[in-house]
């Protein structure tokens, strides 16, 4: 039966729980045939990356733990000409440490870059999915047990279902179909604040339209004349807004390649 991981961004609160377990479990710590002790530096087999969208006041944050994918197609698997890699019965692909040679091939063909050289060992490493424990009976890796919201979860693939359905993995286009997989990354938002600049005052109830390839979002001001659109796919998008006694304010094209702060938006009042 193969193992998963499944990973809900919106539960995940940076606090780096699963990254400071994984570590503690292998620095130091030898758990042969699967690994050799990570080193106390320069490598994460779970890292948590932080990603900051938007500009001051309009951001918002997520993190990203991210280790080995486990891929159905491990290419590192493939790309090792020493058969030091290889995928268990459960789907957890390892390294063997007695087999690595150190050439690298493993980590140049990862597109995740989740795989790290031991300089003291001259071996390559990555996560192995703490086998050393499963395979003694516990049910979960060190990250998972340490996730204090459940937004790291582990276990049967098939038993996972109703959590993978509608999940993204990283890198998609790659076909190499990870057991990774992600719920509830956030898109993109486009934000601001509208104001009348001669009261010097927000616009409370500004109607916010925005348009991208025939699909149409709706949002207003709210007390502080702050609008969000958020969860926004990449794209082109044109948004008018439009309140009572003001002029309409129009942006086009705006592009959401990254989110997009517009700042503080004045309307101009119309002429009587």
């Amino acid at each position: 039966m193969a193992k998963a991981f499944v990973i809900d961004v919106s539960l995940c609160s940076g606090c780096y729980n699963c990254q400071l377990a994984c570590k503690d479990e292998h620095a130091g710590n030898e758990w042969m045939p699967y690994a050799k002790p990570q080193p106390e530096i320069g490598q994460f087999w779970m890292k948590v990356n932080d990603h900051v969208c938007g500009t001051i006041p309009k951001v918002k944050i997520h993190y990203i733990p991210r280790l080995c994918n486990h891929c159905d197609r491990p290419v590192c698997m493939e790309a090792c000409g020493a058969g030091a890699v290889y995928k268990r019965d459960d789907a957890l692909v390892i390294i063997d440490p007695a087999k690595c040679t150190g050439c690298g091939k493993c980590a140049e063909a990862c597109p995740y870059d989740v795989i790290y050289k031991n300089e003291s060992e001259g071996i390559y490493q990555k996560c192995t999915g703490c086998a050393h424990l499963l395979d003694n009976g516990y049910k979960l890796p060190r990250c998972a047990e340490a996730c204090p919201t459940d937004a790291l979860r582990f276990g049967e693939e098939s038993d996972l279902q109703d959590l993978i359905e509608g999940a993204d993995v990283l890198k998609p286009e790659t076909g190499l179909r990870p057991r990774v997989y992600y719920r509830n990354i956030p898109g993109k938002f486009i934000a601001g604040t509208v104001y009348d600049p001669v009261e010097k005052e927000v616009v409370i109830g500004a109607k916010c339209r925005l348009v991208s390839g025939g699909k149409v979002y709706h949002a207003r001001t709210d007390e502080y004349g702050d609008f969000w659109f958020t969860d926004l796919a990449v794209g082109l998008y044109d948004l008018t807004i439009e309140a009572p006694g003001f002029d309409y304010k129009v942006f086009k094209d705006i592009r959401t390649r990254e989110c997009v702060n517009l700042g503080d938006i004045p309307l101009e009042r119309k002429e009587d």
